[in-house]
């Protein structure tokens, strides 16, 4: 019996991609399965001033000794955030040039990530685990080349892969627009034909896996906080609405695969059905280093079993 881990959205938590590749050892997975959004969202600067460095983190302003700087930077990392030491000068320097900011925080993500890489296939060699990844609308284009360079890790975007005999699955961490205008959304139109020619060369859709970042449209796995004229929670977050994909969900209604994999909007963790397809999302708590995800057991082309987890 096939057994499928899922998780998505680390966000550049250091704590949460390991979690993520030992998984596969821990719960006796076949396969790994990461749904997007890898990278980070921001960087955090760490100034030096004389012998001290001060950094703003977790609402709070910190000046510490220099011998206390590499638990700093671990704890930022652990958060999804990208430490950066400089002086004065420079942090002035790059506080008044957002496309030098842009410049640096490509350079940081694609570099963690090419350690997160590195570590992930001595692990995943170790395990005798492959790991599909698909970067999500917020992870800039640039990383995508940091994946290929992988042996244990496939990029699965645009692809249409046979992850277990017989069952196939397409991905694509592409979304419907978002108020943030994030490097890989589109319109609903574009998402649908995207997701259109990779399901038009599945042989068997209905025992298919469709991983696609964004979930589908009023299906309880897309309710986010209502957002006011200025990008900010409605009544304190309690009220929500559903922003997911109607491309997402015209696809799922057509094509019927097995199963759909989905994250994007961290709150709505849970599972539906549309039509025959089971879809879920693991929901999202990288910034509290907890890894949210789903065990997946598959039989005879049909889901058997779903088992959340958290840890």
């Amino acid at each position: 019996m096939p057994r499928i881990f899922f998780a998505t959205d680390v966000h550049g938590s250091e704590k949460c991609w390991r979690k993520f590749i030992n998984a596969g050892k821990v719960y006796k997975a076949d396969i790994l399965i990461l749904g997007g959004d890898l990278t980070g969202k921001a960087i955090i600067p760490i100034v030096k001033e004389n012998n001290r460095y001060r950094v703003s983190f977790l609402d709070q302003v910190l000046v510490v000794k220099e011998s206390d700087v590499k638990n700093i930077m671990e704890l930022i990392r652990d958060k999804g955030l990208y430490p950066y030491v400089l002086s004065r000068e420079e942090y002035e320097e790059y506080a008044s040039n957002p496309a030098k900011v842009e410049k640096l925080f490509i350079e940081l993500s694609k570099q963690v990530l090419k350690d997160w890489v590195a570590w992930a296939d001595r692990k995943l060699e170790e395990y005798g685990l492959v790991a599909y990844v698909c970067p999500g609308n917020d992870d800039r284009l640039e990383v995508d080349s940091v994946i290929d360079e992988a042996k244990r890790i496939i990029r699965a975007e645009s692809k249409v892969l046979e992850v277990f005999k017989g069952i196939e699955m397409i991905s694509t961490g592409w979304t419907n627009p978002t108020p943030w205008k994030t490097p890989r959304e589109c319109s609903e139109e574009e998402l649908y034909e995207r997701i259109k020619a990779m399901a038009e060369k599945i042989k068997d859709v209905q025992s298919s896996i469709f991983n696609l970042h964004a979930p589908p449209y009023n299906s309880k796995l897309d309710e986010a906080p209502e957002l006011d004229e200025k990008l900010r929670p409605k009544y304190g977050g309690r009220a929500t609405v559903p922003v997911g994909s109607k491309a997402v969900r015209r696809a799922i209604e057509e094509y019927q695969p097995m199963l759909g994999l989905h994250g994007h909007i961290h709150e709505s963790r849970g599972v539906t059905r549309i039509g025959r397809t089971i879809c879920l999302n693991p929901g999202s708590s990288y910034d509290q280093g907890i890894l949210l995800g789903y065990l997946i057991d598959i039989e005879n082309g049909y889901v058997k079993s779903l088992t959340p987890t958290s840890g």
